[in-house]
């Protein structure tokens, strides 16, 4: 079974993959991470050396690598991901769920300011700012993301509880 787990950066979808994982006994593969690996380089270094563009390209390929080469996987993916490109259609024909982990908007400015120095998009933005961003972010790619084939709402759930629930849907 192929899972394809999606959400805003700070939605926990490497978090939750990981535990998922490991309950259904299958491999884990985190999108962003496989790519480094591949390159040999950070996605920011990526970002700076060759541009968006070429970090979209390879982004692509590198999605319908993982989902083209394993039969069982749970993959995390980029939150930007199922937004640029043919993505979220590879991940509609190749997987057999997709699921949106959506939180609310206060619950990713609390988890997100708690991170900012991890997270280059937001480094530079005011806490007070955040609101705003993730808003306007989250109103460009909630099209994107309301597509998957599940919406789980995580609002004020711990990973097991998430994990759990989605275990049920599947």
């Amino acid at each position: 079974m192929k899972i394809v787990l999606m959400g805003y950066m700070a939605s926990g979808k490497s978090t939750v993959g990981k535990l998922l994982a490991r309950q259904l006994g299958t491999g884990f593969i985190d999108l962003d991470d496989f790519i480094e690996a591949h390159e040999k380089k950070s996605i920011k270094t990526i970002f700076l050396e060759k541009g968006e563009i070429y970090f979209r390209k390879l982004e692509h390929e590198m999605l319908s690598k993982v989902l083209d080469e394993n039969p069982s996987i749970v993959l995390s993916t980029g939150g930007g991901t199922p937004c640029y490109g043919n993505n979220m259609q590879t991940i509609l024909e190749k997987a057999d769920h997709s699921i949106y982990l959506q939180l609310s908007i206060p619950e990713l400015v609390d988890r997100i300011s708690k991170e900012k120095e991890q997270r280059p998009l937001v480094r530079n933005i005011a806490d007070a700012d955040l609101p705003e961003f993730i808003g306007k972010h989250l109103f460009e790619r909630i099209p994107y993301y309301s597509l998957a084939t599940h919406v789980l709402d995580c609002s004020r759930k711990d990973v097991e509880t998430v994990v759990k629930e989605i275990g049920e849907l599947l």
